[in-house]
C-alpha cells in the first residue's frame, strides 16, 4: 500500500510539473482604455489555461511606434482598426489574425457628482476652467472627442479650455485629480460591475463620432507563443465577451 501511495504521489507530481512546463507568458501591448478589462481577462486566462500575461498600457499610436522600433510584444490590443492593419501590412503582424475584440463608447465625465448633466449641456455653459481630452494624433478616443466637439459646434468655444493628455489614461488622471473639471474618457474607465464608480457622466451618442472598433492582432514575435494564441482565443469566447461588456463595451 505504501509503495502504491508513493507511486501515485510521484505520478501526480510529474503531472503538475508537466502542466507547469506547458504554461507560458505573453507580452501584450494594450490600448489605455482597456487597462482595467485586461486585468480581468488576464486573471481569466491564467485560471483557465495557466498562461500569464505581461501587460504594457499606452496610447495606440505610441504602442505602434514602439512595435515599429522593435519592442518585444507578442500581441497588440489596439483602440482602432487601422493600427493592426498597418502592422500586418508592414510584415510585423501575422496575416489573418486580426479581429474586433470590443467596440468602445466615449463619455464626458467629471469626478464631481453633479457637474455633468445627462445631456452634456454643461459643455455649452462653459462653467469650467479645463476640459481634458486625449491627443488625437495617438489616441483614437481623443480623435473621437474632437469629432464630438465639432459635431456640437463647440470646437471654437472650447478651444481655450482644452488640456490634452498623452493617452486616455493620462486624460482620466487629469480629471480624477481635479486638474481638469471634466473631460472625454472611455466608458470602461469609469464603470465597475456595469455601474458608474464615481462622479457624473454623459454617454455621448455614438452617431457623434466614428465607431470605436478595437482590433486585436497577433504580432510575428508571438506567432509561436501558446500564451499569445490562448489570449486571442479567449477574447473571442462568450465568457470573455460577457466580461468585456460589463465595462461598457459592445463586445
Amino acid at each position: 500500500m505504501r509503495s502504491y501511495l508513493l507511486c501515485l504521489s510521484a505520478f501526480l507530481l510529474s503531472l503538475a510539473g508537466h502542466s507547469m512546463t506547458l504554461a507560458a507568458q505573453a507580452h501584450v501591448a494594450v490600448a489605455a482604455n482597456f487597462a482595467e478589462p485586461i486585468k480581468a481577462v488576464a486573471a481569466l486566462l491564467e485560471k483557465t489555461t495557466g498562461h500569464r500575461l505581461s501587460i504594457t498600457v499606452g496610447a495606440t499610436g505610441k504602442l505602434f511606434a514602439q512595435i515599429m522600433n522593435g519592442a518585444p510584444f507578442d500581441v497588440l490590443l489596439a483602440a482602432d482598426t487601422t493600427t493592426p492593419a498597418q502592422l500586418e501590412k508592414n510584415g510585423l503582424a501575422k496575416p489573418a489574425s486580426r479581429f474586433t475584440y470590443a467596440t468602445g463608447k466615449l463619455v464626458l465625465w467629471s469626478a464631481d457628482e453633479v457637474r455633468v448633466d445627462a445631456n452634456g449641456e454643461v459643455l455649452k455653459t462653459g462653467s469650467f476652467r479645463k476640459l481634458a481630452y486625449a491627443s488625437p494624433k495617438v489616441a483614437p478616443y481623443g480623435a473621437a472627442a474632437v469629432q464630438v466637439m465639432h459635431e456640437l459646434g463647440l470646437a471654437d468655444l472650447l478651444a481655450a479650455k482644452l488640456v490634452q493628455g498623452e493617452s486616455i489614461g493620462q486624460t482620466f488622471h487629469f480629471i480624477h485629480s481635479g486638474n481638469a473639471e471634466l473631460g472625454f474618457v472611455a466608458m470602461s474607465q469609469v464603470l465597475g460591475d456595469g455601474q458608474l464608480k464615481s462622479g457624473s457622466m454623459w454617454v455621448v451618442p455614438q452617431n457623434f463620432y466614428t465607431p470605436l472598433r478595437q482590433d486585436a492582432v497577433l504580432l510575428m514575435r508571438g506567432a509561436a507563443n501558446p500564451a499569445a494564441q490562448a489570449l486571442l482565443d479567449l477574447l473571442q469566447s462568450s465568457e470573455a465577451r460577457a466580461l468585456i461588456r460589463t465595462y461598457g463595451y459592445a463586445a
